[in-house]
C-alpha cells in the first residue's frame, strides 16, 4: 500500500493521459512513513542513486574492462547515458520523467562484473540452481539485496519501478522470469519500454566513440555502414574545416538526436493509431508502442551487426572474455567448495537461499576490480590474502 506522503500535489499537471502517475501508483511491498512528499518515483530514483550496487556500477565494465583506461565507459556512465536519453524521449511524449529515470538508473544493477560475459559465464555455472539472469538479479539487488533500512530488506521500489526492472528488453536482454503479481505476458509502461530503446541507442553510441578510441575499430571501417557515413559526411558537408576529432563527436551525437527524433514521432504515431489515452489502454492492448521507423530500424540493425562483428568479437576483446571465463569459474567453485571464504554475512545466509545461490550474489556484485584482486588473493601465492 502506499503511505500518506504519496506527493499527490507535487505530481506534474503536464503529463500525458497515457503516463505514469506517482499517486496512482501500486505502492510498495512495506507499508513506510516518510518525512517529505516526494512524489513517488522521485523518491525512488533517489533510492537507487544512493545504494551500494548503483555505486558499484562505476568499477563494472561495459566493453573494456576497467584497468584498461579511464576513458572508456563503465556500467555507471552507461547508466547516467542512459537516463539522459530516457528522459528526452519522456519529456517529448508527455511521460514522467521521473519513472523514466529510475528504471535508467536500476536497469543494470544486477550486471556481473566483465559485462554480459559474466552474466554468461554465472548462468552456466548456476544451471541446476536457478540459473542466472541480470534482470531478475538485479530485481533481487532491490528487492532483497541491500540493507539500508529499519525492518525490511531491500529499497522498498514502488510497484511500477520493479515491473519495468523485470520486463527491460533489448538484443542482449531478454526477460525470462516470470514473477507473479507483476503482470507476466503484459507489456509494461511506456517508460519501460522507452528505456530498452534508450540502452540501446546509449550503448552502441557510446561503443562506437570506445572503439574509435581504443583503436580496434577505424573510421574506414565505420564509413561502410550507411547511417554513420551519411551523418559523418553531413557533418563535413556543415562544418568543412571542423577537426577529425570534433567531427567524430558531432556525429555521435548527431545519431543520438536522430534516433530520438525518429523513436519520438514514431511512438506518438502508434500511440494515436491505437487509440491509446491512458495506462489501462496500453495494458488492455497488450501491444509495445515504442519503436523505430521501418527505415531507421533496419540502418539501427546493420549499425549493430557491424559492433558486434568488429568490435564486441574483437580478438582483443575475445582474449578479456577467455580470461574473465577462467575468473569466474574459478572464484565460484572454489567459494562453493569452500564457503568459509566468503564474508561471514553472505555465510549466514546459505541455510535460508542456499550455498550457491549466495556465492552468486557474491560474484554478481563484484567490480572488475575487486573480482581481480580476489582472484589473486586465492590464487597467486606471494599476493597478501
Amino acid at each position: 500500500m502506499e503511505e500518506d506522503y504519496c506527493g499527490r500535489s507535487q505530481e506534474r499537471p503536464d503529463l500525458a493521459g497515457y503516463a505514469a502517475r506517482s499517486a496512482e501508483s501500486r505502492g510498495r511491498k512495506h507499508a513506510e512513513v516518510f518525512r517529505d512528499t516526494r512524489p513517488a518515483f522521485e523518491r525512488d530514483r533517489d533510492r537507487i542513486i544512493h545504494c551500494a550496487a548503483f555505486r558499484r556500477l562505476e568499477y563494472k565494465t561495459q566493453v573494456f574492462v576497467n584497468h584498461e583506461g579511464d576513458y572508456y565507459r563503465t556500467r555507471l556512465t552507461h547508466s547516467l547515458e542512459v537516463a539522459q536519453i530516457g528522459k528526452a524521449i519522456a519529456r517529448r511524449l508527455g511521460l514522467n520523467e521521473e519513472l523514466t529515470e529510475a528504471l535508467a538508473l536500476s536497469h543494470d544493477l544486477g550486471h556481473t562484473p566483465f559485462g554480459h560475459t559474466g552474466e554468461e559465464i554465472l548462468n552456466r555455472l548456476m544451471e541446476g540452481a536457478g540459473g542466472f539472469e541480470h534482470n531478475l538479479q538485479s530485481f533481487r539487488v532491490v528487492d532483497q539485496l541491500e540493507e539500508r533500512y529499519p525492518g525490511f530488506n531491500g529499497l522498498n521500489l514502488s510497484w511500477e519501478v520493479l515491473e519495468g526492472i523485470i520486463k527491460h528488453s533489448s538484443p542482449y536482454d531478454r526477460p525470462v522470469g516470470v514473477i507473479e503479481g507483476y503482470l507476466p505476458g503484459v507489456v509494461p509502461t511506456i517508460e519501460a519500454q522507452i528505456i530498452n530503446y534508450a540502452d540501446e541507442i546509449a550503448y552502441n553510441n557510446h561503443d562506437i566513440d570506445d572503439g574509435l578510441k581504443s583503436g580496434l575499430i577505424t573510421l574506414e571501417q565505420l564509413n561502410e555502414v550507411e547511417l554513420w557515413r551519411e551523418v559523418y559526411e553531413g557533418i563535413g558537408s556543415a562544418h568543412p574545416d571542423i577537426a577529425p576529432g570534433r567531427r567524430k563527436f558531432q556525429t555521435i551525437s548527431a545519431l543520438i538526436g536522430l534516433f530520438i527524433k525518429d523513436l519520438t514521432a514514431t511512438t506518438l504515431e502508434n500511440i494515436r493509431r491505437l487509440n491509446i489515452s491512458s495506462l489501462d489502454d496500453m495494458r488492455r492492448i497488450n501491444r509495445p508502442v515504442v519503436a523505430f521507423s521501418p527505415d531507421v530500424a533496419g540502418k539501427n540493425r546493420n549499425l549493430k551487426r557491424f559492433l558486434f562483428e568488429n568490435l564486441y568479437r574483437h580478438h582483443k576483446v575475445e582474449r578479456m572474455r577467455v580470461k574473465a571465463e577462467r575468473y569466474l569459474t574459478q572464484l565460484f567453485e572454489t567459494y562453493v567448495k569452500h564457503p568459509t571464504l566468503l564474508p561471514r554475512k553472505y555465510q549466514m545466509k546459505m541455510e535460508a537461499m542456499g550455498r550457491e545461490r549466495v556465492v552468486c550474489d557474491y560474484i554478481a556484485g563484484m567490480t572488475d576490480r575487486f573480482a581481480l584482486d580476489e582472484f589473486k588473493r586465492l590464487f597467486e601465492p606471494y599476493e597478501r590474502v
